[in-house]
């Protein structure tokens, strides 16, 4: 077994995989994790080709379930789990006319009750130890709500809630809970097709570059306990906020 571990719950093409290949490069096992396997393998040969420990899952994080048997492996195959970071998005836009109830509660599931799930089954294995990190990733939606955005925004404010009190608690018992504000373009295939005239801002340094911010997550997990940052945002120069 290794040391530790990093659980990075959305280990997607974009922020996930630059978070888990930032602490595999740090001598972590990357335990890369999204709901289906088979797109994790170019993930999971980018880190092992560069020297580090990679182990995917496939798992549907809305399961109760399948979170909880997921860290029971890690812990029992694996490694301890030191660092979790959930990074599940679930970007919707619909009218709140046309916004369905099932919409609602699968946004939710997504990028809420999945996070309280990771981060109650991390938090069970950290707290005996007394040390660990927990990252929730928010977004703009987190702080403010905007046209269209409803289920979306009440998700992410509801993640931002549970950071909130799960820093409160775990705080005092050695664990450090923060939570990020990604306020921006990210540099993803998505945004460039879909975004062309945005994505052309990256020659100005105007959207997000995924290895910066999991230089800033791995700054967060090393920070010293008297001097802990609860909540970080994160933004290119030229975003309007």
């Amino acid at each position: 077994m290794a040391d530790k571990a990093i659980v990075v719950i959305g280990a997607g093409d974009a922020l996930g995989g630059a978070i888990a290949r930032r602490f595999a490069r740090e001598g972590f096992a990357a335990v890369i994790v999204r709901r289906h396997l088979e797109q994790l393998e170019p993930l999971a040969a980018a880190i092992r080709a560069a020297g580090g420990e990679a182990h995917p899952f496939g798992v549907d994080a809305r399961q109760e379930d399948q979170i909880v048997a997921l860290f029971e492996k890690v812990e029992a195959q694996i490694a301890p789990v030191d660092v979790c970071v959930f990074n599940i998005g679930a970007n919707v836009r619909f009218p709140i006319a046309e916004t369905t109830s099932r919409v609602f509660l699968k946004v939710w599931e997504m990028a809420c009750f999945s996070g309280f799930l990771a981060g109650r089954e991390a938090a069970k294995r950290m707290t005996p130890r007394a040390q660990g990190t927990i990252i929730f990733t928010g977004a703009t939606a987190s702080v403010r709500g905007r046209d269209g955005f409803a289920a979306f925004a009440s998700a992410k404010h509801g993640l931002r809630a549970l950071a909130q009190s799960m820093a409160r608690e775990l705080g005092p018992q050695g664990v450090h809970v923060a939570h990020t504000i990604i306020d921006g373009a990210i540099d993803t295939a998505w945004i460039a097709e879909n975004f062309p005239d945005r994505y052309a801002q990256k020659a100005n340094d105007g959207i997000l570059n995924p290895e910066h911010i999991a230089d800033a997550y791995w700054a967060l997990h090393v920070q010293p306990r008297d001097a802990w940052t609860h909540e970080i945002d994160l933004r290119p120069w030229m975003e309007v906020w």
